[in-house]
């Protein structure tokens, strides 16, 4: 009987390919609830997840399993202890969707700054008088302050500041002198950044150290007339003090790509609000960027199935004691 991997959600059908190109069957899970994935995992040999994750007891349901695929970087939903304490390897793809994300931070500036939502909304509805009572603004020359200097918070960066000339403040734990020196970018403090920059953009992973990072105080601190973007991870916003603070008028808008709760209620005041622009976690799922991190997932799992090491692996200590 052929080796299968689940898919727990869709993936693009090049991955599909190359892991049957590789002797594994995919099998797509019915839907991505955790009790149905545990329920029709069997035998399966590999997983790939994306934003459903894995939990433990999908895992302990699945005696053959080997290696868990994550389609993209965040593991926040996989439960990773108990992968480690199994000898389960979990394999991530980091700068995959680097490109797609920075260009949908980018949009999602300009779309604020030139309320284009609304603008749209204006021209079908026969609003001639739009125009005239709204207001717009250019980001060219304007000061940038990006929170993660990571491959997205990079190319997010460069895109600003060689296509946009903004000004490009950071903020990062671990500051790349080099990207910072190509940029012509400055590595400051956070009340730094948020005090002088135009535009703030969000590219942190969620940890116990970034939950909640950017709050009422953080807010506070933006200049008026600031824009606020977030393509990283939703809690690292809180949303409560983002309405207050857009409420209070301090800002000019913001846009969202991620919330902390993938589906926002239907009285969630943010859906209300004409001043924020909201995207339903679609910054990383371009045709390239979808093909590009399958592509790199199914290597992944077929190369730790072979017991060659792969390249993105979470936790390194994991592999010497893997299961096999």
């Amino acid at each position: 009987m052929a080796r299968t991997c689940l898919i727990v959600q869709p993936i693009h059908p090049a991955g599909l390919l190359r892991l049957r190109a590789g002797g594994l069957e995919p099998r797509h899970a019915s839907t991505d609830d955790m009790a149905t994935v545990a329920r029709e995992i069997g035998e399966a040999v590999a997983v790939i997840t994306r934003s459903a994750g894995l939990d433990a007891a999908a895992m302990d349901a699945a005696p053959a399993l080997r290696v868990i695929g994550n389609h993209g970087a965040g593991t926040n939903a996989i439960d990773t202890a108990h992968a480690a304490r199994l000898g389960i390897p979990v394999v991530v793809t980091p700068g995959a969707n680097a490109v797609s994300v920075a260009e949908h931070a980018v949009a999602l500036m300009l779309a604020v700054a030139r309320r284009l939502p609304a603008a749209d909304r204006a021209v079908r509805a026969g609003d001639a008088s739009f125009k005239y009572r709204s207001h717009f603004v250019e980001l060219s020359g304007k000061t940038l302050g990006v929170v993660g200097f990571g491959r997205i918070g990079r190319r997010t960066a460069a895109i600003a500041r060689h296509g946009l000339g903004m000004r490009i403040l950071v903020h990062a734990r671990r500051p790349d002198p080099e990207g910072l020196r190509a940029l012509g970018a400055e590595a400051v403090d956070l009340q730094t950044l948020l005090r002088q920059a135009s535009v703030v953009s969000l590219h942190l992973p969620l940890t116990d150290a970034t939950r909640g990072l950017i709050g009422a105080c953080e807010l506070a601190q933006l200049r008026a007339g600031a824009i606020l973007v977030n393509t990283g991870r939703g809690a690292v916003l809180d949303e409560s003090a983002l309405v207050a603070a857009l409420e209070a008028g301090r800002l000019a808008g913001a846009g969202l790509d991620v919330t902390a709760h993938e589906h926002l209620p239907d009285d969630h005041p943010l859906r209300s609000r004409e001043d924020v622009i909201l995207t339903p976690h679609i910054a990383g799922s371009t045709d390239e960027a979808l093909e590009r991190t399958a592509l790199e997932v199914a290597d992944q799992i077929l190369d730790t199935l072979a017991d060659r090491r792969p390249p993105h692996l979470l936790d390194e200590g994991v592999w010497e004691r893997r299961r096999r």
